[in-house]
């Protein structure tokens, strides 16, 4: 995840801290408790034992960057400290690049299971070892963990076929149905060449993490979750924030947002992280929340794409219009004359206004219809493969949007994890 570096200690990741549902789970999310509660619906339980959770990510969350300082690696301790602050599932981090970390083992996961927690591996991912990386993550599952988090950051732009062949080689390790989750950048509008319709796309991640650090972003809690939700609603996977308890957040922020997250309704929040969270920021998580926010309604647009939209959205909209019927549309990333016609074309078949811009009908309409998986090249120049038979070679290692620059980083990078 990326973070900005503090005093206490480095950053994990581009981000620093590692920045980590089915509609089932959704749904159980929407109906928890409001005010006056004990909980959020948050640690009611791991499923290392056999919780309430339907997932490890239904509920609330802390991450773990080095076992060794949380709590000094004392997991009776961590495990007490869970429960007085409703964690139901622990984020340990299992690897970097294709190296294994040793503090995630079979033992661990075993006492902490005992007690009660969910234990969910996240490794850093940088693309230059694709296979390897799906390997490092393949190791923490067969150690036992309940699900998986890819942590993929700055070091993951424009590199689609680096992206597909990691996705593909994990799955195939894993299982299609494992839990899996990306922790990414939260907003997908400042990285068009970030390749989220890869990593959120058909058959790889199931859930999404955003790292919402609004303080590191420089923003707030509202904000940063609108600007969050508005851009990553149509990739369809369920939300489950990441916020922060580095940079010595107020108990009150956090509270905030744990019912912006409630007010949302995907899921709840996980917190970056364990070795940085003090003793009143500890409290605060298993403290009464006085439900969701009231007077407040959520965001419900989706992102206007329209001739000379270019990004990873665009990358997304044009597999989808691909799997609709215009099969001779290449996944460039660049909205520009054949996107435009295809988007005219989709809309007069649904009777929508055929003004060629993907608005919210558009959008709606066009999400109902199953996204083409795009086999990115795993060599320069090679030609990518759709996944449908009937369809022709369209595109090269990664779309021409990859090139494009980040708009800025949410948050600085830090260190090395």
């Amino acid at each position: 995840m990326t973070v900005m570096p503090t005093t206490s200690a480095p950053a994990p990741g581009r981000w620093r801290a590692f920045a980590i549902a089915l509609i089932a789970s959704a749904a159980l999310w929407a109906l928890a408790p409001a005010a006056g509660a004990s909980s959020d619906g948050a640690g009611t339980g791991g499923n290392g034992t056999g919780g309430n959770a339907k997932t490890p990510f239904d509920s609330q969350g802390m991450w773990i960057w080095y076992v060794s300082r949380s709590h000094g690696g004392d997991l009776s301790r961590i495990i007490a400290r869970a429960r007085r602050s409703d964690i139901g599932t622990v984020y340990i981090k299992s690897g970097d690049s294709n190296d294994t970390w040793s503090q995630f083992n079979q033992p661990l996961v075993q006492r902490l299971h005992r007690g009660g927690l969910d234990v969910c591996a996240w490794q850093f991912v940088y693309g230059n070892h694709p296979v390897g990386e799906a390997k490092v993550g393949a190791a923490s599952v067969r150690r036992g963990a309940d699900c998986l988090v890819i942590d993929a950051e700055g070091q993951y732009e424009g590199k689609y076929a680096s992206a597909d062949r990691y996705i593909r080689a994990l799955r195939r390790r894993i299982g299609a149905a494992f839990p899996l989750s990306l922790a990414a950048f939260p907003y997908v509008d400042y990285h068009p060449a970030f390749p989220y319709s890869v990593f959120l796309g058909p058959g790889a991640a199931r859930f999404s993490q955003p790292q919402m650090y609004w303080n590191a972003i420089g923003t707030s809690v509202r904000t940063v979750f609108e600007h969050t939700y508005f851009y990553n609603r149509v990739f369809e996977r369920p939300i489950f924030p990441l916020g922060q308890t580095y940079q010595r957040i107020s108990p009150r922020s956090l509270k905030l947002f744990r019912r912006y997250a409630l007010t949302y309704g995907d899921g709840p929040p996980s917190w970056w992280d364990w070795q940085e969270t003090n003793s009143k920021q500890w409290t605060s998580r298993g403290a009464p929340t006085a439900g969701r926010v009231v007077g407040y309604r959520p965001v419900s647009g989706l992102p206007v794409l329209r001739r000379g939209s270019r990004g990873d959205l665009v990358v997304w909209a044009q597999q989808h219009l691909i799997g609709a019927g215009s099969k001779n549309l290449p996944a460039t990333g660049i909205f520009g004359r054949r996107t435009y016609a295809a988007v005219r074309k989709f809309q007069s078949k649904r009777g929508l206004r055929g003004d060629g811009v993907l608005g919210r009908r558009s959008w709606r309409a066009l999400l109902r219809i199953a996204p083409v998986r795009v086999h990115w090249a795993a060599r320069k120049g090679r030609a990518a493969r759709l996944s449908t038979a009937s369809a022709p070679s369209a595109a090269p290692s990664a779309p021409l949007s990859a090139s494009l620059p980040a708009k800025r980083d949410e948050i600085d990078p830090g260190p090395r994890p």
